[in-house]
């Protein structure tokens, strides 16, 4: 009996386990991988088996009402005909599981989402569409639907959607996944993101200063007065989470040295922003920039960082960076770069760090009283207008061109009505440029012509300098090359006459650039007035051939017959021995003016009259149009020796029609080798010719001579 007792209670110990267990499902939703979906997924019959005291998934709900409209039941999507379900237009998929705490919590969220946009009428009328076949109904305007998928019983559908936990909410578009949601799963971000897709796909349609919600659970909701602002794209609103403390920069003041692991940890994870120099212990440049560059890590404390790497000890990690040489430094922020290039001395260098700090906090939003003042300090100004149809992709195309704006220009923003009709916008967005108060636009052709950083970014750099900047060492060749220069020789000395000359050169170069802005008018409007009367022309005489012909021709007016004119000045009792070893004169003398051609070596410093061209508009032009006259009406003087010119010329040749200075290379090439062998063979046959004639054998034969034969008169014949 005790033996039959004991075996008893050993199996109601080994059994209990087993009744305790939960059922399947409810074990499955404890991991969330797409095993354990698609373990849940195999074992329905396992899972639907009623288990006591085991959690029951909601029942499925029927229409409901919000603000007196009936609502259908949310859309339940299979995982068998998912693709064809969401085929048509915008599907907003919460992937869920019936046994997730979350999904239960989340679920009133999504339900009153769901009817509030349901039952919103596109255009405002006096009662709302009750009929969701309405054109002015949300879901027929948008083409935008809302829908639910059960991972539990659709694993392997979620799983393909990369679903690893619960919720999840992906946007569909035509079957296809295009973006995932990821901010936090409230009503107002879910809303954004919801905002921001309608207003892609009509732009323009949605209320500028945003939508006011309802409750969370609510049936009824009457509009209210709108928020004051829209709120910031989703990417860019805080999350309900403890901010992270802010760290302050260069805390002690000094150049950190940095490692290859630390440089991971420090610099590229980040979004911190770092001048990081990279040198090497040997370089003697290096060494006569230290002191400046340790100063510079004081001047910067808790400002921005300051770094440094040997690249002595640190090989790998400056192979990677690509480098040139020695010093090279680089300002990083974000995962993106740029090189600074201009000079190494300590102004210099607090200059760039100072710009670095402004621009790298993002584009900064100006209203006309705030942008008037920018104009009194900053020379050149990019301003970005835009509207609220402006998306998120276009924000964050323009954040991407901050960085390499700086040291040179100031990039702001604004949808300040006063500042559009000051600029004549009328087509949002847009990018201007200020310079000197003067307006240019970039041309968008196509709203992702607004989005192309590269394309724009060259632009910018077309356009980025003053119109008369100075002349230094990192930007002379930006402003010399390829251009003729009208270069003014000022000196600070003198406060007065520096800033007149400044201003005097200054109108000459908005004068002419007026002048050039309107001859290229002109020219345009003629060649299009040509290509119309060769038109009507064909038309008059029927001539189908012909009209094709004069239709096809396009009015191009890039290519210039005239050299492009530039305008600067340069200080000069800093560039003392440059400008009296190139152009022979000292500004002890007086201020002068010298119109400068790189690429020919030659300059022009005197007017028609044969006096010296001076600071003054008259002057400037006067000379100007005689000098880019072709062939210039005035002679030039040279800046180098014949033989340096004569090497400019043809490196210049060369850079500029570099095929057929290929073929004229190897037609030199070819020639010269041609030539040299038949200098070869002569030599050879004389060389032959004449061991023969003295009697050295070798069997040839003189055909040419009268001594016979076989040999000359130094042979063993007789003579005559």
């Amino acid at each position: 009996m005790r033996g039959l007792l004991s075996k008893s209670l050993i199996s109601c110990l080994l059994l209990t386990p087993v009744l305790c267990a939960p059922p399947p499902a409810a074990r499955a939703v404890e991991t969330e991988t797409p095993l354990s979906i698609q373990t849940a997924a195999a074992e329905p019959e396992k899972a639907a088996a009623p288990v006591e005291n085991a959690e029951e998934p909601p029942e499925e709900v029927g229409p409901t009402t919000f603000n007196g409209i009936e609502v259908p039941p949310l859309t339940d999507l299979s995982g068998e005909t998912f693709e064809t379900e969401t085929k048509d237009g915008y599907w907003l998929v919460k992937h869920h599981s019936p046994w997730c705490h979350h999904c239960l919590a989340f679920a009133p969220i999504y339900q009153t989402l769901y009817e509030y946009y349901y039952t919103t009428t596109p255009v405002p009328q006096s009662s709302p569409a009750k009929d969701s076949q309405s054109f002015n109904s949300f879901t027929r305007y948008y083409n935008f639907h809302f829908g639910s998928l059960d991972c539990i019983a659709f694993g392997e559908t979620c799983a393909s959607h990369e679903v690893h936990s619960f919720p999840v909410i992906l946007l569909f578009k035509d079957g296809k996944l295009v973006k995932k949601f990821l901010e936090e799963k409230d009503l107002e971000h879910l809303s954004l993101f919801i905002e921001e897709v309608l207003e892609s796909a009509r732009p323009g349609s949605r209320p500028k200063d945003g939508v006011k919600l309802p409750a969370v659970g609510a049936t009824t909701w009457a509009p209210t007065a709108p928020t004051a602002k829209p709120l910031p794209p989703p990417s860019k609103v805080a999350k309900n989470k403890p901010a992270k403390a802010a760290v302050t920069p260069n805390l002690i003041g000094t150049s950190v040295p940095l490692s290859a692991e630390s440089f991971q940890n420090l610099v590229t994870t980040t979004q911190d922003p770092w001048f990081i120099k990279f040198y090497a212990p040997w370089c003697h440049h290096c060494q006569n920039m230290a002191p400046n560059w340790a100063q510079l890590g004081r001047d910067m404390k808790e400002r921005l960082n300051i770094g440094e790497v040997n690249c002595d000890t640190e090989t790998r990690l400056c192979k990677d960076v690509r480098l040139h040489g020695y010093p090279t430094i680089l300002f990083f922020q974000g995962g993106e770069r740029i090189e600074y290039d201009g000079l190494r001395g300590f102004g210099d260098l607090v200059s760039f760090a100072n710009k670095a700090i402004d621009i790298s906090g993002g584009v900064q939003y100006v209203d006309i009283k705030s942008f008037e003042q920018m104009e009194k300090t900053e020379e050149v100004i990019f301003i970005y207008f835009f509207d609220h149809a402006t998306t998120a992709e276009d924000f964050e195309a323009l954040d991407r061109l901050t960085l390499s704006l700086i040291g040179h220009a100031k990039l702001v923003k604004t949808d300040d009505e006063s500042l559009a009709s000051r600029f004549k916008i009328s087509t949002w967005p847009r990018l201007a440029v200020s310079r000197d108060k003067q307006p240019t636009y970039y041309t968008a052709l196509a709203p992702k012509d607004m989005r192309d950083f590269r394309k724009v970014l060259e632009w910018m750099k077309s356009v980025w300098l003053p119109i008369v900047p100075e002349l230094t060492a990192s930007n002379s060749r930006e402003i010399m090359d390829g251009r003729i220069v009208v270069l003014g020789v000022l000196t600070r000395d003198k406060e007065g006459e520096f800033v007149a000359g400044k201003q005097e050169i200054k109108n000459a170069a908005i004068d002419w650039i007026k002048k050039q802005t309107l001859q290229f008018q002109l020219a345009r409007q003629e060649l299009r007035e040509a290509k119309q009367l060769r038109i009507e022309e064909a038309e008059d005489r029927g001539d189908q051939r012909a009209l094709r012909a004069a239709k096809s021709i396009r009015v191009n007016m890039n290519e210039h017959t005239q050299k492009e004119v530039g305008f600067a000045w340069v200080d000069g009792v800093f560039w003392e021995r440059w400008i009296r070893t190139t152009y022979g004169f000292e500004v002890k003398d007086g201020e002068r003016v010298i119109i400068n051609d790189e690429d020919n070596q030659q300059y022009w410093d005197v007017t028609s009259n044969g006096g010296f061209i001076v600071p003054s508009r008259t002057s400037i032009l006067e000379t100007l149009p005689k000098v880019v006259a072709n062939p210039p009406k005035l002679k030039p003087k040279l800046t180098t020796s014949s033989l340096e010119r004569f090497f400019f010329r043809v490196r210049a040749y060369t850079k500029t029609h570099p095929y057929v200075s290929l073929g004229l290379f190897l037609g030199i090439t070819v020639g010269v080798a041609y030539w040299g062998r038949g200098r070869i063979r002569r030599g050879k046959a004389l060389f032959l010719n004449g061991t023969v004639g003295q009697g050295g054998g070798g069997g040839f034969f003189r055909l040419d001579g009268k001594e016979g034969l076989l040999g000359s008169g130094t042979a063993n014949g007789k003579h005559d």
